[in-house]
C-alpha cells in the first residue's frame, strides 16, 4: 500500500510506484471533518509527474498494489500497514483524492517479488524482473538515497520489501 507518507518512494516514467511511510499527516475532507479521526496520508512517489500518473492509475483502478522498503517504516517510526487500514491518497499538490483500504500485506525478500504483484502495481510491468529493474532505478536514485540519508544505498535479493494490496473505497474529487 502506499505507505503513509514519509520519504516518498517512487520511480520515474512508467516505473513502479513506491510509497512513503505514513507521516501521520491528517487528511481533510467533508466526511472526515466530523467525528471520525483523521486518516493518515498515502503519498506515492515524490510529488511530480510520476505521482500524478500513479494517482491516476489508482483512481482508474489499474493500480491495486504497491511496494516499499521495510526500512522506510523503521526510519519514519511508523507502524507497518495492516489489512483493513485506511489512508487518504494525495496528489502532487497535496490534495486528497481518494480513500484506500489495505486488503493484504506481505513482507518478502526483494528476490521473491512475484509477477502477479508486478502486474497489480498497474504501471505496465509484465514480470517481476521488469518491475525490479524499475524499482531498483528508483531506490538507487539520488532523491531516494537522500530521503534515506544513505548516499551509497543499494538493494539486493535479500532486501526486505513491504508488498501491499489495496482497494479504493471512496473517491474524494471528480475524475
Amino acid at each position: 500500500m502506499p505507505k503513509p507518507e514519509g520519504a516518498p518512494v517512487g520511480a520515474a516514467r512508467t516505473l513502479p510506484v513506491m510509497t512513503t511511510p505514513h507521516s501521520g499527516a491528517a487528511a481533510a475532507g467533508p466526511a472526515r471533518d466530523r467525528a471520525e479521526p483523521p486518516l493518515p496520508r498515502a503519498e506515492f512517489a515524490f510529488p511530480g509527474p510520476l505521482r500524478d500518473r500513479i494517482v491516476a492509475a489508482v483512481l482508474d483502478g489499474a493500480k491495486t498494489a504497491t511496494a516499499s522498503l521495510l526500512r522506510e517504516y523503521g526510519q519514519e517510526g511508523e507502524p507497518l500497514p495492516a489489512a483493513g487500514g485506511r489512508s487518504v491518497v494525495v496528489d502532487s499538490a497535496g490534495t486528497p483524492v481518494a480513500v484506500i483500504e489495505v486488503t493484504r500485506v506481505r513482507i518478502v525478500a526483494l528476490g521473491d517479488v512475484d509477477d502477479g504483484h508486478a502486474r497489480d502495481e498497474g504501471e505496465g510491468h509484465s514480470s517481476a524482473a521488469e518491475w525490479r529493474r524499475a524499482h531498483e532505478k528508483f531506490w538507487h536514485s539520488d532523491a531516494m538515497r537522500e530521503a534515506l540519508g544513505e548516499p551509497a544505498f543499494t538493494v539486493d535479493d535479500d532486501t526486505p520489501v513491504v508488498l501491499e494490496s489495496f482497494r479504493v473505497v471512496e473517491t474524494l474529487r471528480p475524475r
